[in-house]
Formats: structure tokens, C-alpha cells, sequence
């Protein structure tokens, strides 16, 4: 509907709370301690979904250039449609950077974008996913 209204979009928790990340940083936060988010769940440690979204990323920025994966999250997610504004945040000067870092990739639709789009089924949400099941509150 954004689309076809001309509409903008501004997502947020578009890195999936920080759960985007490579094997070797997960395995740093679990021998320093950090963990990383756990307000809204005590589970920070990602699931195989994250990881296998994860391996593709990173090597979507190994092919661009980018030193790091949420950068190319964050320019996978501006080349779905024309109007996309994230809202990106973080805890630390190197989370800020490497959103910085956005502005300067580019990706292909062909080979980068495509290949994101192929790892997960799209999930709608609320209300629809209520709406269709059928089960109301």
C-alpha cells in the first residue's frame, strides 16, 4: 500500500535488536559477559534464522567492501523501495559508525538484494495474521 500511495516508510528494529551480527562477535559477548540486549527478552543469543541471515550479510559485505553486516542491513532495507527511512539507533560509537558506514554502499538488486529476499518468508504481522486465522482477542 506505501508503495502504491507514494508513501514513506520509517521501520524500526530493523537490526533485529543488535541480533544481526557474525559468529565472532556473539562469541566475544558470551566470554566478555555483555549478552547484548535482554530487555524485552533474556534471550540474546540469536537463533538459526539470525545466523543464516547473518552468514549472508556478511558475505554481502565482504563482496561491497563494508566492515560491517548492519551497514549492509541497513542499505538492504533502503533498496526495497524508494521512500525508506530507518530508524537506527545505538549503545556505542561503533554502532554509530558502522550505520554511518550505510551511506556509502551500494548493492545490486540482482545479486545482494535477491539473495536476502530468498531467506525468509515474509511475515505480516498484526493485525493480519489475526484477521486471517480467524482468532480475535
Amino acid at each position: 500500500m506505501a508503495c502504491d500511495q507514494g508513501m514513506a516508510l520509517s521501520p524500526w528494529n530493523i537490526l533485529a535488536g543488535r541480533k544481526l551480527h557474525s559468529d565472532t562477535e556473539e562469541e566475544c559477548r558470551r566470554q566478555t559477559g555483555e549478552h547484548g540486549h535482554t530487555n524485552i527478552s533474556p534471550n540474546w543469543e540469536r537463533n538459526e534464522t539470525e545466523k543464516a541471515m547473518s552468514r549472508v550479510l556478511e558475505n554481502v559485505a565482504e563482496e561491497v567492501g563494508a566492515k560491517h553486516i548492519t551497514s549492509v542491513t541497513i542499505v538492504y532495507l533502503m533498496h526495497k523501495t524508494i521512500y525508506v527511512f530507518p530508524i537506527v539507533g545505538g549503545r556505542r560509537v561503533e554502532q554509530l559508525l558502522a550505520n554511518i558506514e550505510a551511506l556509502n554502499i551500494s548493492l545490486t538488486v540482482d545479486m545482494h538484494v535477491n539473495e536476502n529476499n530468498s531467506l525468509q518468508h515474509f511475515d505480516p504481522g498484526f493485525p493480519h495474521t489475526m484477521i486471517v486465522s480467524g482468532t480475535w482477542l
